[in-house]
């Protein structure tokens, strides 16, 4: 689906992709500047998250079902959260790294503002490089 402001992009991912790997790949190949995840279900043998306040991630292994993925994604740098729950439902969620391996599938959403580009960039409001919105020249 397009209009002249907002293109969606559906993809679905195979057991062993690489969760974060593969959506930075599709970002490169579509060029997609300014985009955001709409939905995404599937499940994972491993997660890799970082979680809040934490220097390093933290990884499991078992089977996890993806019960939300959420962020902004650009050719520039994205930002996505996940969050996955085990086979009693508890459920643990953070900064989505590498190696959120795929189980059975992941179908993924991404709609991509057309008229927007994304960056980050450090503004001095932290000492992390934040998201930019600009509009597109």
């Amino acid at each position: 689906m397009q209009n002249d402001e907002v293109k969606i992009h559906a993809l679905r991912l195979k057991p062993g992709q690489d969760l974060k790997q593969e959506i930075t790949s599709y970002l490169q190949q579509h060029k997609i500047e300014a985009g955001w995840i709409m939905t995404c279900v599937g499940s994972v043998t491993q997660y890799n998250l970082r979680f809040a306040n934490q220097p390093e991630g933290s990884k499991a292994n078992g089977h996890f079902e993806i019960v939300s993925l959420v962020g902004t994604v650009s050719i520039n740098g994205s930002h996505l959260h996940m969050s996955v729950s085990d086979s009693t439902g508890a459920t643990i969620g953070g900064h989505l790294l590498d190696s959120n391996l795929v189980y059975t599938t992941a179908e993924i959403v991404i709609g991509e503002g057309k008229q927007l580009v994304f960056t980050r960039e450090k503004d001095g409001s932290t000492p992390w490089e934040e998201l930019q919105i600009k509009p597109k020249q």
